[in-house]
């Protein structure tokens, strides 16, 4: 893993929350929806298959944990959970809680409306709120 580098659209886009055993998780700095985003640290792979099969699980395993988290955390009424990768080629899986009454409700968010950032504060309670529910499961 110490060649893993997070690509540079990520780095400007998202705050860090936590690490977890095989992925980085990340909140994407758009305050209109709850979006956090699972990066497996595992350099030059841009799709799912090409992980190790052991990599796969634990990424499976990773992203349900998360998607219980959130929906534990946010009560959305549908959580959206994509690898897309058309922009940053770099594997990731989006996680995004989505409402009836957001903005882009019932279309994708992608490219649907320019991001709002959070401030500071907003930033650091979405990531303090996950970090504690997910506390036991982190590696520090």
């Amino acid at each position: 893993m110490s060649n893993f580098l997070l690509h540079p659209r990520l780095q400007q886009d998202c705050f860090i929350v936590a690490d977890l055993a095989l992925s980085k998780i990340l909140l994407m700095n758009d305050n209109q929806y709850p979006w956090f985003i699972l990066v497996p640290r595992r350099p030059g792979i841009t799709e799912i298959h090409q992980l190790q099969e052991a990599d796969r699980h634990q990424l499976l395993t990773e992203s349900c944990l998360l998607a219980e988290s959130l929906t534990a955390l946010y009560q959305p009424d549908k959580l959206n959970i994509a690898a897309i990768g058309n922009l940053v080629p770099q594997l990731h899986l989006h996680h995004v809680a989505r409402y009836k009454t957001d903005k882009a409700w019932p279309a994708p968010i992608w490219g649907k409306f320019d991001s709002c950032a959070y401030s500071e504060q907003e930033a650091q309670t979405q990531i303090t709120q996950l970090r504690d529910t997910l506390r036991y499961s982190l590696i520090d």
